[in-house]
């Protein structure tokens, strides 16, 4: 019997339309196949993926976990004879994978189409502004410069925990979807207490970037993807410490600069802006190799830099006693803060989840090793 596959341009206009422009210039040589290190002998990414995106084939593209295990280094983009740039069209497929799995599906569209921006970033400035209008702080407290006076630190718990909780609940459901699409290839091997193992060993070769360290046209992403990887993790530490500090030891802040909750806090954030500015830098040193990457890339990037801005601004304003800045600042934050988390599920942050158990099921089935090519 003969299967019909009839393409489906809706999704390839999709992919296009999201980084993707390359895409119909892929004449399926493989050199892509070939030079890619992170790429496994049997059945090898992206060649196979280019052709389903060629075709609009999404059932296949959505439940295929190669295009996690791709890095994005650009070596496939920087060698193929065409300029077909696969790895720009595998960061398009997976700006689309990750929407297929999260919900609502609005939200998803929105944080992926740059007309949306204005009203994603309108919501949590009015949102804020209305709780500060309900608790009376629409003004500069005056005084000593405390954040706390302008939003007290329950108020702060009763917005940004439900917004956490439910990221959570999207990223929960949506790795859930993937996994049971997924998890057939297993052929048994998946048990939930054989993956403990194996999920430690992935987390350990992420720490160290061990797969970022194979790029060969970009090796600056490894360090660059540290920096903001380490960050993040601190500025966890911190959260948690905050936490410690406030209901255990019934300290509120400003803490003293020398308090480990500062220091661990300073240091990250340092860690992160770092990062994220050699990632800058590295796509355009290898612009004309691996490509520029799309507005999805651009607007976490973005999303970064106001969140780790916006704090070192806030913390030097509060301790040079500019009030007039220091409070509008902490505001800002705020509003980055809340913006990471709410569409943290739709943006390129996702990564960090789905490909994490794509490792974790690549590892398991024997698919992640590969030999030096």
């Amino acid at each position: 019997m003969t299967d019909i596959i009839k393409p489906d341009l809706k999704v390839v206009k999709q992919i296009i339309s999201s980084g993707g422009e390359s895409l119909k210039k892929c004449y399926q040589c493989a050199t892509c196949s070939v030079v890619c290190k992170l790429s496994p002998d049997d059945s090898p990414f992206p060649r196979k993926e280019m052709i389903n995106a060629q075709w609009g084939l999404k059932d296949k593209l959505v439940t295929d976990p190669d295009i996690w295990l791709c890095h994005q280094c650009g070596d496939c983009t920087a060698y193929c004879p065409r300029g077909a740039k696969p790895g720009e069209v595998i960061g398009a497929v997976r700006k689309m994978t990750i929407a297929h799995y999260a919900i609502p599906k609005f939200l998803a569209k929105m944080v992926g189409e740059a007309k949306y921006l204005p009203l994603l970033i309108a919501f949590p400035v009015l949102f804020l502004l209305a709780v500060l209008g309900a608790i009376g702080r629409l003004h500069i407290p005056e005084g000593e410069i405390v954040f706390g006076h302008l939003m007290p630190h329950t108020i702060v718990d009763l917005v940004f925990v439900p917004i956490f909780m439910f990221s959570a609940l999207v990223f929960a459901g949506g790795v859930l979807r993937f996994w049971r699409n997924i998890q057939g290839q297993c052929n048994g091997k998946c048990s939930l207490m054989s993956l403990i193992p194996t999920a430690i060993s992935v987390n350990l070769d992420i720490l160290s970037h061990k797969k970022f360290r194979k790029c060969e046209v970009n090796k600056g992403r490894a360090l660059a993807h540290m920096g903001v990887l380490y960050g993040f993790i601190g500025l966890a530490i911190t959260t948690a410490l905050a936490v410690f500090y406030l209901y255990i030891l019934k300290q509120e802040s400003p803490y003293l600069l020398t308090s480990p909750l500062k220091i661990i806090g300073n240091l990250s954030a340092i860690a992160l802006l770092t990062g994220i500015t050699l990632v800058v830098i590295n796509r355009f040193n290898v612009k004309a190799q691996a490509g520029m990457g799309s507005y999805f890339d651009w607007l976490f990037i973005g999303v970064i830099y106001t969140v780790v801005l916006s704090g070192i601004l806030a913390e030097v304003t509060r301790l040079m006693g500019i009030a007039i800045l220091a409070y509008p600042i902490y505001f800002v934050h705020l509003v980055s803060v809340f913006f990471l988390f709410l569409y943290a599920p739709y943006s390129k942050l996702a990564h960090m989840v789905y490909r994490t158990i794509a490792l974790i099921h690549a590892k398991k089935i024997g698919r992640e090793e590969v030999e030096e090519k």
